[in-house]
């Protein structure tokens, strides 16, 4: 029996596991994929990013050119649209689950950005896609949504405020009004990745359109703001570690008296706070995946390094240095124990969309980042002074991952989430713990001891 070819790049263990859950045309799929992936993909990194200028202004104007001859070629071989599961999105989705697509984010995290543009799966343009697909009227589909799954325009999501704690989303104080037949706009939004590339034509902006409301919960709204909009500022792009993630960007925006149709209101009134939740919760797994599969290349790359015979150094191989081995086996043991965490809460997803599934994002989002930022500082080390610097990827790497620390809510947050779901177990708990005492008694009283 042939072996899937997925096995070199994840493990025998994991995909016996899930194996009987991809159907013929998943398995088919993510076949191509991993050949797309060595075969055209990773041979191209080094382009890519070679063809973004170095020049400030130009470098944000710049549409990759291998990135658009990728992007043909992935749709050619139908990989396109693969996170956008036709059970949930009948009309516009693809025939995969998200345990099918956890393991294909998997592959695409060994090829960054890049990778997961090629097949159109990129963020933030997947949850908003996922957005407008669950939530958007026929006319904001039409309009917006055909574009983002055909990869003719990209997308922001605009939330996260400068000088207000934005991890508690209820402190955003961006005004969304409504005056006769438009909504006005007015808040100074940072982090908002996408809002860079020349390709994005629209930002979903989340605000308060009700802060009176009595219900904390329904005093925000989602509005899509198109991107050339009268009153759409954008003021700068942030860096993270010097990177810049040209051209896409993560950039200071401010909207001044921004005026668009109430037609553009996604949803309703006051339902900003069921739309962000709806898109978040698929967008943390899909970070998830995909820094399953940056750790997996990092640990690839160390394990090359320290078995490499023209880095001996005192006459013995790196990996006979020290705790190497060590450091190799925690690294293994970590991504293995990470991703049975992903296919659980994609495999919940399945069965319970994103909302039954809070716990075990919940867990993966606090473990998984933690976990890759440790599997590519240790193949840093490994690398030396060559590890930090542009002419390795870990680098690079270890920016994206460790922002994924704070991105779509701080590691505290889950944290205190999952913690607090856990002490509403209390109470049964103590229920059980009681019934197990009288029948320990009862136990001991028939022996009479």
């Amino acid at each position: 029996m042939t072996r899937h070819p997925v096995v070199e790049l994840t493990s025998e263990a994991s995909w016996n596991l899930i194996e009987d859950k991809f159907t013929p045309y998943g398995k088919e799929t993510l076949a191509k994929l991993v050949y797309f992936l060595e075969d055209e993909i990773l041979p191209s990194v080094k382009l890519a990013h070679a063809q973004v200028p170095k020049d400030p202004v130009q470098r944000w104007k710049t549409v990759i050119p291998v990135i658009e001859e990728l992007k043909v070629k992935a749709r050619k071989l139908g990989l396109w649209n693969l996170f956008l599961s036709k059970t949930h999105y009948p009309e516009h989705g693809v025939p995969l689950t998200n345990v099918e697509y956890a393991v294909m984010a998997e592959i695409l995290g060994r090829g960054g950005h890049i990778a997961s543009e090629a097949v159109n799966c990129s963020a933030p343009d997947t949850g908003n896609m996922e957005v407008i697909a669950r939530y958007g009227s026929p006319e904001q589909q039409k309009k917006w949504l055909v574009p983002l799954l055909n990869g003719q325009i990209r997308s922001a999501f605009s939330m996260t405020e400068r000088f207000v704690s934005s991890s508690d989303a209820r402190n955003i104080k961006t005004s969304i009004k409504r005056e006769g037949d438009e909504i006005v706009i007015n808040g100074h939004k940072w982090w908002i990745s996408g809002a860079g590339d020349p390709r994005t034509k629209l930002h979903l902006v989340m605000g308060k359109s009700d802060p009176d409301n009595a219900n904390v919960y329904q005093q925000q709204s989602v509005v899509i703001v198109p991107a050339d909009a009268p009153g759409v500022k954008i003021i700068r792009p942030m860096e993270i570690f010097g990177y810049d993630d040209a051209p896409e960007g993560h950039c200071e925006v401010i909207y001044e008296n921004v005026r668009v149709p109430v037609s553009n209101l996604v949803l309703g009134w006051g339902r900003g706070f069921e739309i962000i939740q709806g898109r978040l919760g698929p967008g943390r797994i899909h970070h998830c995946m995909r820094s399953i599969g940056a750790a997996s290349q990092a640990l690839d790359l160390m394990i090359q390094r320290v078995t490499d015979p023209t880095r001996k150094t005192f006459d013995k191989f790196l990996y006979q240095h020290g705790t190497v081995v060590a450091e190799i086996a925690r690294s293994r043991a970590e991504i293995e124990s990470a991703r049975l965490l992903v296919l659980s809460a994609a495999l919940q997803i399945d069965k319970q969309r994103a909302k039954g599934a809070l716990k075990e994002i919940g867990i993966a989002k606090f473990v998984v980042p933690a976990m890759a930022c440790r599997v590519v500082d240790r193949a840093m080390q490994a690398y030396g002074a060559e590890g930090l610097s542009q002419d390795q990827e870990l680098a690079s790497m270890f920016a994206q991952l460790r922002t994924l620390r704070l991105a779509d809510g701080p590691d505290e947050v889950h944290i205190q989430q999952v913690g607090q779901r856990e002490l509403k177990r209390a109470p049964g708990l103590h229920k059980r713990a009681a019934e197990l005492k009288q029948k320990e008694f009862a136990v001991l009283s028939k022996a009479r001891l």
